[in-house]
């Protein structure tokens, strides 16, 4: 019962980004979220997109840091795991 952070490896928008995920829930994952601060737009199907700039806020407020290999095990070993050519559904 943990949410997991990526290094922000992953280039977009001149910006380097994190994922943030939950080996619980979506609902979870939301709370964490709201607690530091990070918009729900920011949500995409089942994980968090985080600016390089907002990792340590994560990490302070408890999110544990894994490598991106390991974030997306955990993702689908709790059965979150949500890819792009399946339909979302609402968390």
């Amino acid at each position: 019962m943990a949410i997991y952070i990526d290094p922000p490896i992953w280039p977009g928008h001149g910006r380097m980004w994190s994922h943030l995920v939950s080996d619980v829930s979506f609902a979870e994952l939301h709370a964490f979220a709201a607690r530091i601060g990070v918009p729900r737009g920011a949500f995409e199907r089942d994980h968090y997109d985080l600016p390089a700039e907002r990792y340590g806020d994560a990490v302070r407020a408890g999110a544990v840091e894994v490598g991106s290999k390991e974030l997306l095990r955990r993702l689908t070993a709790a059965g979150l795991r949500r890819p792009k050519h399946r339909p979302a559904r609402m968390p």
